[in-house]
């Protein structure tokens, strides 16, 4: 498990002010709990963040944190939390934990992918990746940075299910069945096609309604009386 270390300081303003301040002067607020202890509220210069966040690359990693004017002054950590702006996306907050080394931790890890299923390679299949993120317990010394998964034997209707991950000296905890990784067919569009010899619907006809049996035996007595007001 990777180690790096930050430093950082005591943050005397607290709440939403302090913090604001913290940032206008290029620091990072943050916090540390954990171990028993009272979480103590901190700030870390924003260009050493940014490179110990630029090590972490989305993975976990093991702090070896400073803090001046703290007691004891060196912790060891975990970070629970980046907070970013939505915007910026730059960091506005960071959690640490502070951990002992001999005691278990839980905490969730990054499932990635790797290899190109020979259903996709082969078969036109597509591959869906469905959990990124399980949830795990070890010793901080155990904690995998990423857990990355082998795709590449997957056939056509192939999944790699959270129970078949083999991790060494990693309880997970996350549920069994749930699907990692599954190759599933390709997409086919349906043709519609016209039916041979349906008969064109007839055009309707605008203007005189077609006359009912009663109508039509009605208006041919109308003319017969016409006719018989000619002959006399």
């Amino acid at each position: 498990m990777p180690t790096i270390q930050i430093s950082g300081q005591i943050r005397q303003a607290t709440g939403k002010g302090g913090a604001r301040q913290a940032r206008f002067a290029g620091q990072i607020p943050g916090v540390i709990y954990g171990a028993g202890e009272t979480p103590v509220s901190l700030q870390i210069a924003a260009r050493d963040l940014d490179k110990a966040l630029a090590k972490r690359a989305g993975g976990n990693l093991i702090v070896q944190l400073t803090l001046a004017g703290a007691s004891p002054a060196e912790r060891m950590s975990i970070i629970r939390e980046v907070q970013r702006d939505p915007i910026t996306g730059r960091p506005k907050h960071i959690d640490f934990q502070h951990i002992d080394m001999n005691k278990k931790v839980t905490l969730k890890v990054h499932v990635v992918t790797h290899g190109l299923p020979s259903g996709v390679k082969l078969g036109g299949g597509i591959l869906e990746h469905m959990v990124r993120e399980i949830e795990i317990k070890c010793l901080p010394g155990d904690i995998p940075e990423r857990v990355s998964v082998d795709v590449s034997g997957l056939e056509i209707g192939d999944a790699i299910k959270v129970k078949d991950l083999v991790l060494v000296n990693v309880e997970v905890l996350s549920e069994p069945d749930a699907v990692i990784a599954t190759v599933v067919p390709p997409t086919v569009m349906e043709e519609i096609k016209p039916v041979e010899g349906a008969a064109a619907a007839e055009p309707e006809l605008i203007g005189k309604k077609p006359a009912t049996e009663a109508e039509a035996g009605a208006e041919k007595d109308k003319e017969k009386d016409k006719d018989k007001d000619k002959k006399k």
